[in-house]
């Protein structure tokens, strides 16, 4: 199945602009999140193609939300990339842990993080 929806879930009104746009320009319809509970409750309304979601946020972090979105059976199949600024090869394998089938770091990398988004689609 083609990605045509991506979600952005980051808490940094200037990363979910600047992923956006990105975003946009390669061709995807976006929307965004800047919570957990905003983007289980965007979740629910779009039913995104693709989650490209941050780590470090107030609440629940990327880590938590992942793994609770993929436990519903409803989103189980729903791929997730995680894209944060934490590089360490321990974050990643965690990240790959709870899920997320892939894992970018900030600054994003326009064709890496488009090539990643069409090796899932």
């Amino acid at each position: 199945m083609p990605i045509r929806n991506v979600l952005v879930v980051d808490d940094s009104k200037t990363e979910l602009m600047y992923l956006s746009d990105m975003l946009k320009r390669a061709g995807y319809a976006v929307a965004t999140a800047e919570s957990g509970d905003d983007a289980l409750r965007r979740l629910e309304q779009l039913k995104p193609d693709l989650i490209l979601m941050d780590v470090v946020m107030p609440g629940q972090n990327g880590f938590q939300l992942t793994r609770g979105i993929l436990r519903d059976p409803r989103y189980a199949d729903l791929p997730i990339i995680m894209c944060t600024s934490k590089n360490q090869e321990t974050d990643r394998v965690w990240g790959l842990r709870q899920g997320a089938r892939d894992y970018i770091t900030k600054p994003v990398d326009q064709a890496e993080l488009i090539g990643k988004i069409k090796a899932l689609g």
